[in-house]
């Protein structure tokens, strides 16, 4: 071995035969050149010899190290982090977003094997307040309520619930709906949606003087809605805030008879506002109970739940019976006013502009919607844990034990309710106090069950999605999603449950990832993290374009 006038390494072929192997025989040979003997390099170079050049000298001292041997770990960059990993490797610092067309490297990559149980990674906060709750960006402008167009005595009411600021979807969805143009609003879950469409609504009605009682009863205005707890609540807010100017609420709901809905409607003829599901009010118009020819505005809340299957035949029949409205012209008209359209949710399903289309204009029809819409809360922690079935009942205990008893309250989502009475059981063993909310209950069973968890005499509710949609859980700081929801829409609306206006905390949300779907859509919520970007698939489907205004525009005028 020798070292030739060109600066190549001489080798022995005899030498390079006895190795056995290529490349290890190779570095042998530089280790050897390199840490020769002193003096050695007088010595006359053997006749054959095999050069290597300096160009396999460098891609041999780059090679990777091979199996069994430990890769160098990839420090991150120094900051706080958007994606911390049980691997450091895969964290990701707040500085740093994965591009659109980048395919970024996962945690969650390999948890469809069986051997990635106990890996977890979790989304850290990125800021402390909620998107809805953010300043306007343009400044020196007024952000009042009645900078908005709400009269003094709304202003008045609002102030003696101790709401003094709108937030940014009522910002932003009040002027265009006072101006009398069927709307589309779309918003994160818990950024204020209900007063958004209640304020305009109640400013109509205390602009237009009522026509006088009726028989069957003739509301004003309608607000319809998926399931009685829904009802209920907006029924609350709205009583709280009409009962000051002078505007009466009704609700009437499934699962008490006709005969109560009956006497509901006849103790109070001449309501206002009407507050109903789609079973119980359609079984009313059905045996002319009550007639909607004077709505001057009728409100789909949680569309998407409202355009399932099991409602959407229902939902139809209310709109054609109602005078909808196909201009603003229409709206304000004095002598014949027709019904203004306002449908509102988080999310929004396929079929949506088809349903619409039969009874309006689309053309008229404005989409309002959010910068925040289909994106992950930046508030909320999320957390995610890859567990084994058997293990996931041990880990939720251990929660409870480590969340304490003032630390707010606990939500547990299951996927059906079977596993919310199995879960219950556990919890009686462990002599947990707990309510249980599900479907399947009867109507009078599940009528006081989240009152009594919203007054604060349970701190855990054990439940199915039928709590995920749009019922407010402001004293909810932590939510464990023990089965994983089959859709991103689901997931959206659960982690809504924490971290909503007028939460103390900005809660956490802990999700059990069980099963091979359920690692799908783990990598995708993953994948928008990384890059910054919605949830994909999250669109709604609307046929027929609707002319589209994005609510942030508000905020720089």
């Amino acid at each position: 071995m020798a070292l030739s006038g060109a600066g190549a390494l001489m080798v022995a072929p005899g030498e390079l035969g006895r190795s056995g192997a290529r490349t290890s025989a190779v570095r042998l040979l530089v280790v050897r050149w390199v840490q020769g003997p002193a003096g050695g390099g007088g010595g006359q170079p053997p006749e054959n010899v095999v050069r290597i050049s300096r160009a396999m000298q460098l891609r041999l001292a780059r090679e990777p190290p091979r199996r069994g041997r430990e890769a160098p770990v990839v420090s991150t960059r120094a900051g706080k982090l958007l994606l911390r990993s049980r691997r450091p490797q895969l964290s990701q610092p707040r500085c740093l977003t994965a591009g659109r067309w980048e395919r970024p490297l996962l945690v969650s990559a390999g948890w469809k094997h069986r051997r990635s149980c106990g890996d977890y990674f979790q989304l850290e906060r990125s800021q402390e307040q909620a998107p809805a709750l953010q300043p306007p960006r343009a400044s020196g402008g007024d952000g009042s309520f009645q900078a908005l167009g709400l009269g003094p005595a709304l202003v008045s009411a609002l102030q003696s619930l101790s709401i003094t600021q709108p937030t940014a979807v009522q910002r932003r969805a009040i002027p265009a709906l006072l101006r009398g143009a069927n709307a589309l609003c779309a918003a994160e879950t818990g950024s204020g949606k209900t007063l958004a469409y209640l304020l305009p609504l109640f400013q109509k009605l205390l602009s237009r003087p009522s026509l006088g009682p009726a028989w069957p009863p003739s509301p004003r205005s309608l607000v319809l809605l998926p399931s009685r707890e829904l009802a209920e609540q907006v029924r609350t807010v709205a009583s709280s805030l009409g009962r000051s100017v002078g505007l009466r609420v009704r609700e009437i709901g499934g699962g008490r008879g006709m005969a109560s809905v009956k006497n509901q409607l006849r103790s109070d003829p001449d309501a206002d506002l009407l507050v109903s599901t789609p079973g119980a009010l359609c079984k009313a118009l059905r045996k002319r109970m009550v007639k909607l020819e004077r709505l001057c505005c009728l409100v789909l809340d949680e569309a998407d739940t409202l355009l399932d299957p099991s409602f959407l035949d229902l939902v139809e029949e209310v709109l054609m019976q109602a005078p909808i409205a196909h201009s603003p012209k229409e709206v304000a008209d004095q002598w014949d006013p027709k019904t203004q359209l306002v449908v509102v949710g988080a999310t929004f399903p396929e079929g949506l502009g088809q349903l619409l289309s039969k009874v309006t204009n689309l053309g008229h029809f404005t989409t309002l919607t959010s910068q925040s819409l289909h994106h992950l809360l930046p508030h909320v922690q999320q957390k995610f844990i890859r567990i084994k079935g058997s293990d996931k009942a041990s880990e939720l205990l251990q929660l409870i034990k480590d969340q304490g008893p003032s630390n707010g309250a606990l939500l547990i989502f299951c996927n059906n309710a079977g596993t919310v009475n199995w879960l219950g059981y556990i919890l009686d063993d462990h002599k947990i106090k707990h309510l249980r909310l599900q479907g399947q209950m009867p109507a009078a069973m599940r009528a006081g069950i989240f009152n009594t968890f919203q007054k604060g005499q349970r701190d855990v509710l054990i439940c199915t999605d039928l709590a995920s949609r749009g019922l407010d859980t402001s004293r909810v700081e932590l939510v464990v999603n023990y089965d994983f929801p089959s859709t991103l829409q689901d997931y959206l609306h659960r982690v809504g449950r924490v971290g909503r206006v007028g939460s103390k905390a900005p809660g956490t949300v802990v999700s059990f990832v069980t099963h091979r779907w359920d690692v799908d859509l783990v990598r995708k919520i993953e994948t928008a993290a990384r890059r910054r970007t919605s949830l994909p698939g999250m669109e709604s489907a609307i046929k027929e374009p609707l002319p589209k205004t994005d609510l942030t525009q508000a905020d720089n005028q």
